[in-house]
């Protein structure tokens, strides 16, 4: 187990936590590569002082010191500024460092008690979007999910998350498996898989089980592959399935923050 040095909190002398001291320049300065990182682009001096909130003069120092250690390099046509080749090789590491299973099903505790339900996370298995980790709301009803299920990838949310950001090869053949071998071709299944690609969420009430309904959401990596599925199953009559809902937002919200943690560009990017 890894633990960050900045989770670690300091003593006094009465041995009370206090707040880790930092290096303010070093957070002053990181500004501007938090800036870069957003955007995705690279950008003029004035540009990117200003998104960082510093003027040009104060911004220069910082990009001089970071582009002798590698982190900022400046085009040489245009004069604007990117992330340097140290950025990129701590990115990639960091990626191969991070587990995206292992984070979601730390997250998923917390998140089965803000949403009040059963939440689950699933990823692509041999035969299609399987649960892997099961969480059980704190109402005293709920619906049982096994680890190792399929999810039906025409009449579960989570299956349907699936199929909006999936391959369409790879779609279509667990489709076809599933008894469903056009389904891709169906204008109302399509629009569906649309509309679920547009708001990132999908919601079922009443299909495969009546008085059942969910909402599943998918977790992207860095390079802006969907790594597994985020949902949150109970009975219709007191599970809220409206796009704005609070158990909504709570799946979203929890899907981007694992996807900015795996490498995806943030919601101003």
């Amino acid at each position: 187990m890894v633990t960050s040095l900045s989770a670690i909190p300091a003593l006094d002398d009465e041995d009370t936590p206090r707040t880790p001291r930092g290096i303010q320049s070093v957070e002053v300065g990181g500004q501007l590569l938090k800036v870069l990182a957003r955007t995705g682009r690279r950008m003029a001096l004035k540009d990117l002082a200003r998104a960082a909130d510093m003027t040009a003069a104060k911004a220069h120092p910082y990009l001089v010191s970071f582009g002798k250690l590698g982190l900022i390099e400046q085009d040489t046509v245009s004069g604007h500024y990117g992330l340097g080749p140290l950025a990129m090789q701590l990115g990639l590491i960091s990626l191969q460092q991070v587990d995206p299973v292992r984070l979601a099903i730390a997250e998923l505790p917390a998140l089965a008690q803000r949403i009040g339900h059963t939440v689950s996370a699933s990823v692509w298995g041999d035969s299609g979007p399987t649960v892997i980790r099961v969480e059980e709301g704190p109402t005293a009803v709920y619906v049982a999910m096994r680890h190792g299920t399929t999810a039906s990838m025409r009449h579960t949310a989570t299956g349907k998350v699936f199929a909006a950001f999936g391959s369409r090869q790879r779609v279509a053949a667990a489709l076809a498996a599933e008894g469903f071998a056009h389904a891709l071709d169906e204008p109302a299944f399509a629009a569906e898989l649309e509309a679920v690609r547009t708001h990132r969420l999908s919601v079922v009430a009443d299909q495969l089980l009546p008085g059942i309904s969910a909402l599943a959401t998918p977790v992207f990596d860095g390079f802006g592959q969907m790594v597994l599925c985020l949902a949150s199953i109970g009975p219709t009559a007191t599970l809220p399935t409206g796009l704005d809902s609070p158990v909504a937002r709570h799946l979203r919200d929890a899907a981007q923050a694992l996807s900015q943690r795996l490498g995806a560009p943030t919601a101003e990017g």
